[in-house]
C-alpha cells in the first residue's frame, strides 16, 4: 500500500479542525427559539450566544498569538479542538450560566486557533501548496457552519436543544484523532516554546506597516459584510419579498454553500492570473450583494451566490498574502493578529449595528448602504494590499 504523504494528511486534518471553528456558534441560531422559551433569555442575552465568539475572535487575538508562540502551533490547535469540545460539553449541561460560559470557551479556544492555522500552513507546506491549504481551511469553515445549521434545528425537534448543540462536538473527537495522527502525540499535547520556526523567510516588503494597515481595513470590510448579511438576508428576503421564514433560511444558505466556491477558486485563480486582478474580482462580486438587492431584489439568489464566493474567497485571499508578505513567522504571527484583531472588532459590531440603522429608518436601503460601504473598504484596501505580493513567493 502506498504510503500517504504527510502533508495529505496534515492538510485534511487542517480541513477537520476548521469544521470546528465556526459550526458551534452557528448552531445556536436554528434552536434559539427553542432555548429562549426553555431558559427564559431576554433578546439581548440571545444575541449574546452569537457575538461573543466574534467578539472572542476580536479582543483575545493577541492573547491567542502569545499562546502560539509560548506553547508552539501544534499544541495550541491542540488547546482548541479540546476547547471547542469542552466549551460545546458545558453549554449543553444546564442552565443560563453554564450556557455563557461555555460559550466563551468556545469563542477563546476558536481565536488561538484562528491565529495557529496560518502559521502552520506558512511553515509546513511549500510556497507552491500554502493556497491551497488556506482554500481548503476557509471552505471547510463554511462546510462546518451549513452542516450544523443544517442539522441543529431538526436534531432539536427530536432529542431537544442540549442534545442538538452538543452534537457538534463529534466533529471535534474526529478532528483531535486525525490531529494526534498528523503531528504525532507527543507533539500535540506537549506545549514546546523552542520550536524551530521553520517557514520560508523573505526580504523585507517596503511599506509593511501600511500592508498590514490595507489588509487590516480589507478584512475588517470583509468581516462586517459577511456577518451583516449572514445576520440579516433571512429578514430582508421575509420583508421585502414576502418568503416564508424557512423558505428565506434556506435562500440563504446559498450564500453560505457558494463560499466553498470561493475558498477553493482562489488559490486556483492565483496562479493564471495576478492577486490583483484576484482582489477586483472578489471586489466587484462583493459589491453587487448589496447592490443588487437595492436595485433588483428578485435576483436574490443571484446576489447570493456571488456573495458567497466573496466571502468565501476574500478571506482566502487575505490568509494567502499575510502568509506571502510576512518576513518570517514571528512577523506573521503579529500581522495574523492586528488583522484579525481588529477586523473582528467591526464584524462584532455589523449586526446589532445594521439592525438598529433598519428599525430607525424603517427601511432596508439605509442598511444596504451600510453594507456597501463596508464592501467598497474590502475592494479598496485589498486589492492596493495584496497587490504588493511579489511574483514567485
Amino acid at each position: 500500500m502506498a504510503k500517504v504523504p504527510k502533508s495529505w494528511i496534515l492538510l485534511a486534518s487542517i480541513g477537520l479542525l476548521a469544521l470546528n471553528l465556526r459550526g458551534p456558534f452557528v448552531a445556536v441560531a436554528p434552536v434559539v427559539d427553542v432555548m429562549q422559551a426553555d431558559l427564559g433569555f431576554s433578546p439581548v442575552i440571545l444575541g449574546l450566544l452569537t457575538s461573543i465568539p466574534v467578539l472572542c475572535f476580536a479582543l483575545a487575538a493577541p492573547l491567542a498569538s502569545l499562546t502560539t508562540r509560548r506553547f508552539g502551533a501544534e499544541f495550541a490547535v491542540t488547546l482548541t479542538i479540546l476547547g471547542v469540545l469542552a466549551g460545546v460539553v458545558v453549554r449543553s449541561a444546564g442552565g443560563p450560566a453554564l450556557v455563557l460560559a461555555g460559550t466563551v470557551m468556545i469563542g477563546l479556544a476558536i481565536t488561538i486557533g484562528n491565529i495557529a492555522v496560518p502559521l502552520i500552513v506558512r511553515r509546513d507546506f511549500s510556497p507552491q501548496r500554502q493556497g491551497t491549504a488556506m482554500g481548503v481551511y476557509t471552505a471547510a469553515l463554511n462546510i462546518g457552519s451549513f452542516l450544523t445549521s443544517m442539522v441543529a434545528a431538526p436534531l432539536a425537534e427530536l432529542a431537544g436543544w442540549q442534545l442538538s448543540l452538543a452534537s457538534v462536538g463529534i466533529l471535534a473527537v474526529v478532528a483531535i484523532i486525525f490531529w494526534t495522527f498528523a503531528v504525532g502525540a507527543r507533539t500535540a499535547f506537549v506545549p514546546c516554546a523552542d520550536v524551530v520556526p521553520g517557514g520560508q523567510e523573505h526580504p523585507a516588503v517596503k511599506g509593511s506597516g501600511w500592508i498590514t494597515a490595507g489588509l487590516t481595513a480589507g478584512f475588517a470590510g470583509q468581516a462586517f459584510s459577511y456577518y451583516a448579511v449572514t445576520a440579516w438576508l433571512p429578514s430582508y428576503l421575509n420583508d421585502e419579498l414576502d418568503m416564508s421564514a424557512s423558505a428565506a433560511g434556506a435562500g440563504s444558505s446559498l450564500f453560505q454553500i457558494f463560499a466553498i466556491v470561493g475558498g477553493l477558486g482562489v488559490p486556483l485563480a492565483t496562479k493564471y492570473f495576478s492577486t490583483t486582478t484576484t482582489a477586483v474580482t472578489l471586489g466587484v462580486l462583493w459589491v453587487t450583494v448589496p447592490g443588487g438587492l437595492m436595485l433588483a431584489p428578485h435576483l436574490w439568489w443571484l446576489w447570493s451566490t456571488f456573495g458567497g464566493i466573496a466571502q468565501g474567497g476574500g478571506i482566502t485571499l487575505i490568509f494567502i498574502a499575510i502568509i506571502k508578505l510576512a518576513r518570517d513567522q514571528a512577523s506573521a504571527g503579529r500581522m495574523s493578529a492586528v488583522v484579525q484583531g481588529l477586523g473582528y472588532c467591526f464584524a462584532a459590531v455589523a449586526p446589532p449595528l445594521v439592525g438598529f440603522v433598519h428599525n430607525e429608518t424603517g427601511s432596508w436601503t439605509p442598511a444596504l448602504l451600510l453594507i456597501l460601504a463596508s464592501t467598497l473598504t474590502f475592494f479598496l484596501s485589498t486589492t492596493l494590499s495584496v497587490r504588493l505580493v511579489p511574483k514567485g513567493r
